[in-house]
C-alpha cells in the first residue's frame, strides 16, 4: 500500500454514496441492528462491527 499525501477519503463516483448507504442499511437489517438516517452515535461497537462485518462477509 503505498501513502500519497494527496490520496483521500472521499468516493471517487458520487453516486456510490446512495448505494453504500442502502448496503449499509441492508447489512444492519440483516443483524438486527436499527440505524436511523443521518447521524448513529449511539451505536455500541459491537452493532457498528457487527454492520461493517456484515458488509465485508456480503462483498
Amino acid at each position: 500500500m503505498t501513502n500519497n499525501k494527496n490520496s483521500s477519503n472521499q468516493m471517487v463516483v458520487p453516486e456510490a454514496r446512495a448505494a453504500m448507504d442502502r448496503f449499509k442499511m441492508e447489512a444492519a437489517a440483516e443483524v438486527g441492528v436499527n440505524l436511523k438516517e443521518g447521524y448513529n452515535g449511539e451505536l455500541t461497537s459491537r452493532q457498528a462491527g457487527s454492520i461493517g462485518g456484515q458488509m465485508v462477509k456480503n462483498v
